[in-house]
């Protein structure tokens, strides 16, 4: 165990970090490739199945060659997402929160206003600070 610990010096720990990162983004470039292969609507399941068979049989340069020839694809769909969650996320809030229109909180202030709840001060007050 000494005789491991005093030849592994700094220079070795480094480059064994080095491969461990380089092959840890190495497995994340290619989920990302096959992510994008099965989620892209614009390709067929020949054109699909095409992409994944190059990219498995000469991994490095099918995963080069799908970033140059599809790279403006993935930002596409990076971005479809990105606001298709942003969407879901929004509705869910409101729903959450129970968040009105300011319209139809103008309707509740005009109606309050018009029942004799309120004064025209307090409605002129409250209309602005909707509007605001």
């Amino acid at each position: 165990m000494n005789v491991i610990a005093a030849t592994f010096g700094t220079g070795e720990v480094f480059w064994s970090f080095l491969w461990f990162f380089l092959w840890f983004i190495w497995i994340w470039l290619l989920i990302t490739v096959f992510a994008d292969i099965f989620r892209s609507h614009d390709l067929s399941g020949w054109a699909k199945a095409l992409w994944i068979l190059f990219v498995v049989v000469v991994p490095y340069l099918g995963v080069l060659v799908y970033f140059i020839a599809r790279g403006h694809k993935m930002t596409e769909h990076a971005q479809e997402d990105m606001k298709a969650q942003d969407a879901a996320a929004r509705q869910y809030i409101q729903s959450a929160v129970g968040q009105t229109s300011p319209a139809d909180e103008l309707a509740k202030l005009a109606d309050l206003k018009s029942k004799g709840v309120i004064t025209e001060d307090d409605y002129n007050k409250a209309k602005a600070k909707i509007l605001a």
